[in-house]
């Protein structure tokens, strides 16, 4: 288990035992939010020349009234035990374990254009068959499928693109070795 994965289940058991568990969820998705959107926080996070006293100064300036006090206070630690360079990792593996806790799974569905509700539900209604529990489904618009789409839950991957199946009929024609009979 890494380092992010032992600091997110200490986490979430935290949350679990304090009731808190949807607002420390919240709180962690802040913070990869932030962490995704600023790479320079996450730079300052990684460097050792600034003092711990320093990024908990900024931990609260950044998150102050934003959080949890439970979070807060993870932070505060994570930053007293020199491991805020975790802290995007931490973010990230909390929110897995979340999902696992919940018993959520979650598809990613790519398409070439914004899914409508009835292409949704049926997507929808293909992940049910696959899985048990909620279903959170994450959706990315790819023009480049030209159509269709590609679904991906857990390991399990279906393209059923446009783009893939002109890319399956050019491999076809470039190795059908196809003379006709000239007599």
């Amino acid at each position: 288990m890494s380092v992010a994965s032992r600091y997110a289940k200490s986490l979430i058991d935290l949350a679990i035992e304090t009731k808190q568990l949807e607002e420390v969820r919240k709180d962690m998705r802040l913070i990869n939010e932030v962490c995704k959107s600023n790479p320079d926080f996450v730079t300052l996070l990684e460097s050792p020349v600034v003092k711990t006293d320093k990024k908990i100064a900024i931990f609260i300036s950044i998150f102050e009234g934003k959080i949890v006090n439970t979070t807060q206070s993870f932070l505060k630690l994570i930053a007293s035990k020199r491991r805020e360079s975790y802290i995007k990792d931490i973010a990230i593996s909390f929110d897995e374990m979340y999902k696992s806790y919940l018993n959520i799974t979650t598809a990613k569905v790519e398409s070439a254009i914004k899914l409508d509700d009835a292409s949704r539900n049926q997507i929808l209604e293909i992940v049910r068959q696959t899985t048990n529990g909620e279903i959170e489904l994450v959706e990315k618009v790819n023009p480049e499928l030209i159509g269709g789409f590609i679904l991906s839950i857990n390991d399990t991957q279906v393209d059923q693109s446009v783009r893939r199946r002109l890319s399956e009929l050019k491999k076809n024609f470039s190795s059908n070795v196809y003379s006709p009979n000239l007599n």
